[in-house]
């Protein structure tokens, strides 16, 4: 099922001005249930756009689409969503229990459940020692974890998340992380933007990527990072030049790093042949993988390639 179905989205600002900007052009892409769904790209690539056209912020300038099975804007899905926006900000003269409790009452909740939500969402993100202390007095980190517990005060079924880690130390980045796989273990949907492409590709199921309001790759974290025909051959033992020679004259790409051969091979067929050939030398194999870049060079070199052309 989809969560999130985005059909075909423009939004261009200014449209009929001198100063036309389209931040998002024919946006395309669902969300599944149960993930967690990254989206990524540079600074004023849509990402931002995009969610507050899912939240009705702002309207499309063309194309439709739906959020837990309603079209977009409809108080119904609405009211099943928790949403965490970048830079937020709460009346600095408030607690972090007022705060949920503000939250809580705007979505409806009922004060004997709001009591009993508010104690269990502040312990999740760590914030329960600190329920009566002003909003002024909190840290950066702080600010992001009562954030969080705020997008959660609901119980929604999706949860949009606009840089949910900004700020925060590396503990407690793990902590999120921790928390954002629970919820997906709940059966909620995490639909998370963010910069931190190291913390993405530890959690993410899927990613997507937008450069200048298009979307340019969609797919899991191992398909977008994958180094096609690349492998990584661990042995043991010396290669003869005989076969460099030999791997040479076939233009099949070798390179010795370390314990270990990387080759470019056309297909598993040429792999199996090359496995055979180093046996017959007695070179030892120790692992085979394929190559992988990290996300965050996929990610660089695809934005590259996107500028040059």
């Amino acid at each position: 099922m989809s969560i999130i179905h985005a059909e075909r989205i423009t939004k261009v600002f200014n449209p009929r001005g001198k100063g036309a900007i389209t931040a998002l052009s024919e946006l395309t892409l669902d969300v599944r249930e149960g993930e967690i769904f990254g989206l990524l790209g540079p600074n004023g690539a849509g990402k931002t756009t995009f969610i507050k056209v899912l939240l009705d912020i702002i309207t499309p300038t063309a194309g439709n689409g739906t959020l837990l099975g309603s079209p977009l804007g409809t108080s119904k899905a609405k009211a099943m969503i928790g949403y965490l926006p970048e830079n937020h900000r709460y009346p600095d003269f408030l607690t972090g229990a007022q705060v949920l409790r503000y939250f809580g009452k705007l979505s409806g909740m009922a004060t004997a459940t709001l009591d009993a939500r508010i104690v269990d969402r502040l312990r999740l993100v760590g914030m329960e020692q600190w329920y009566k202390t002003k909003i002024r007095k909190y840290s950066k980190g702080m600010m992001q974890r009562i954030g969080l517990a705020q997008a959660l005060i609901n119980d929604p079924k999706l949860v949009i998340l606009d840089e949910p880690t900004d700020g925060v130390d590396p503990l407690g980045r793990k902590e999120i992380r921790d928390l954002l796989m629970r919820l997906r273990d709940e059966g909620k949907t995490v639909f998370l933007n963010s910069h931190l492409l190291s913390e993405v590709e530890l959690i993410c199921d899927r990613v997507a990527i937008l450069n200048k309001g298009r979307l340019i790759r969609i797919g899991t974290v191992k398909e977008l990072t994958m180094q096609e025909n690349t492998f990584r051959i661990g042995i043991q033992g010396v290669v003869p030049d005989t076969l460099h020679t030999q791997w040479e004259a076939t233009r099949v790409s070798v390179r010795k790093e370390a314990e270990e051969l990387v080759c470019m091979l056309p297909d598993v067929t040429a792999l199996n042949a090359m496995i055979d050939q180093l046996r017959a030398a007695d070179v030892s194999i120790t692992r085979i993988s394929e190559q992988r870049q990290s996300l965050e060079d996929m990610f660089i070199d695809v934005i590259s390639r996107e500028e040059m052309q």
